[in-house]
């Protein structure tokens, strides 16, 4: 089978520059933490969390500066990493919402090039909202229907203790969500290496959103926090662990220095969050590294994340770069490196191959980076930073990031110049993404079948038969409970 793959994609290479030898494809990890944000590692001086498998990664690897996700909050930018175009394109406006069949995945493409495909941890691209809950087996909107043959998944965050879906089998698991999804990851990537085929793997955490739940070892350190900030770095500590089990698992299988690891973050960091017990109370210290604002913002501190890329096949010292880049970027990356045709990605594509800078070349980015969410946006090009604070009204500003990072000043009267340029492409870009989420971009022009509007398990006819059985869970037992309560008023 192994070696009909290495045909194929030798054939493919023909017509497609690409990173590696078309005999030593790269086994593929993509790894994504879940509210962890730009200034939560210890390799960027946190001053109470100490993060050192990333930093050890970091140390081996290049270290994006400046990465953005895909949008400022979960599901949006979960489809910009599948699809590699900006998520309203897709249909993902925000969370909750659910990615169009009609859009082409990554997942889909080297499935087709001969890849085995597993997806492991939060998926949210169904629909669903509210804590995360197995998948269903016939869900339109699955893992499996999206190009992964094998899928460990539940529809949004998970904490300690979660019940998942086995491509719609129900089981019960012990221990912390992260080491959990990583140890599955493992096994099913040994099991194909055993095998002869090359792996592609998404592990999406389900950490460290809220609700927090940390184990009292790995609160350690954090006494003089308060509890939810407490137990939001003692996840962040538990992905850590499980980042240093992933490296160690590709080590002992022989397959570390030719797999592709790629670590980043969902959204920009938080500032308030809600513990199991409802309450809510500020995350402290920082989260975004002093950046503006927070998750569900356009401004850098909703954006940035922390990004590291291992590679030691190809990237073979530690390097940083202060590139911009984002989520977008990982599908065409993915697709140059492997010889993907053209043909395996949806037209319009927002991201660009950031393979010249693996192999420690320089690059210029050949177009901006926009955004879109809630009706505000922005655009990044090179080190300035157009946000429209209100697209519809007009409303923009300007910040020039190398001498502004934090956003403070606003030069839209000062550069109306540049000003005028960047808002210009940028509208031009904004009336391209409306033209995709009319349905413009698909085979018959239009768009079907229709939307799947966001909606709550606990509501849907779907998850009914399983109510009476989880309501004792505290993850889910405050939602259900409010629904039985609603029902019998």
């Amino acid at each position: 089978m192994f070696q009909h793959l290495l045909c194929a994609v030798a054939i493919l290479c023909l017509s497609t520059q690409i990173l590696v030898a078309a005999d030593d494809v790269p086994h593929i990890v993509l790894v994504m933490a879940d509210d962890q944000g730009w200034g939560e590692t210890s390799y960027y001086d946190h001053p109470v969390l100490k993060t050192p498998q990333l930093d050890a990664m970091a140390a081996s690897g290049l270290r994006f500066d400046r990465f953005y996700a895909g949008a400022p909050v979960c599901s949006p930018t979960r489809a910009t990493v599948l699809t590699g175009r900006t998520n309203d394109r897709t249909g993902v406006l925000s969370h909750g919402y659910a990615l169009r069949t009609q859009e082409k995945t990554l997942a889909q493409a080297l499935k087709a090039a001969g890849y085995a495909t597993g997806h492991f941890g939060k998926w949210h691209l169904d629909g669903f909202r509210g804590p995360g809950v197995p998948i269903l087996k016939d869900d339109p909107r699955s893992p499996g229907v999206f190009g992964f043959d094998t899928w460990l998944s539940v529809t949004n965050f998970f904490d300690r203790d979660p019940v998942m879906s086995r491509e719609g089998k129900f089981e019960q698991f012990r221990g912390d969500s992260s080491e959990i999804i990583v140890a599955e990851a493992l096994k099913f990537i040994q099991q194909k290496v055993e095998s002869g085929r090359p792996t592609f793997s998404v592990i999406w955490y389900g950490s460290p959103h809220a609700p927090f739940l940390a184990t009292e070892e790995d609160r350690e350190g954090f006494d003089d926090l308060n509890s939810n900030s407490q137990h939001h770095y003692g996840e962040i500590v538990a992905i850590d662990r499980s980042v240093g089990t992933l490296r160690q698992g590709l080590r002992d299988l022989g397959i570390a220095t030719n797999t592709l690891l790629w670590y980043c973050s969902d959204n920009g960091g938080l500032e308030n969050g809600h513990g199991w017990n409802g309450k809510s109370s500020v995350i402290r210290p920082d989260t975004v590294g002093g950046l503006r604002d927070n998750k569900g913002s356009v401004y850098e501190g909703g954006l940035r994340v922390p990004c590291i890329v291992e590679w030691p096949a190809v990237i073979d010292e530690e390097r940083t770069t202060d590139i911009a880049a984002a989520t977008q970027d990982i599908f065409p990356t993915i697709a140059d490196i492997v010889g993907l045709p053209s043909s395996a990605m949806l037209n319009p594509i927002d991201g660009v191959s950031l393979a010249p800078l693996f192999r420690g070349e320089p690059m210029q980015r050949s177009k901006p980076i926009g955004f879109r969410f809630g009706g505000r946006g922005a655009w990044v090009d090179g080190d300035w930073k157009l946000v429209a604070t209100r697209i519809a009204k007009n409303r923009f500003e300007l910040y020039h990031l190398a001498d502004d990072p934090t956003e403070s000043n606003n030069l839209i009267d000062i550069n109306r110049v540049k000003a005028e340029e960047l808002k210009n492409s940028f509208l031009a870009w904004n009336a391209s993404v409306e033209k995709s989420f009319a349905g413009a971009d698909y085979p018959a022009g239009k768009l079907a079948p229709a939307d799947l509007k966001p909606r709550g398990w606990v509501n849907a006819k779907e998850y009914k038969p399983y109510l009476e059985d989880w309501q004792n869970r505290p993850e889910y037992a405050g939602r259900i409970k409010r629904e039985l309560r609603r029902k019998s008023e």
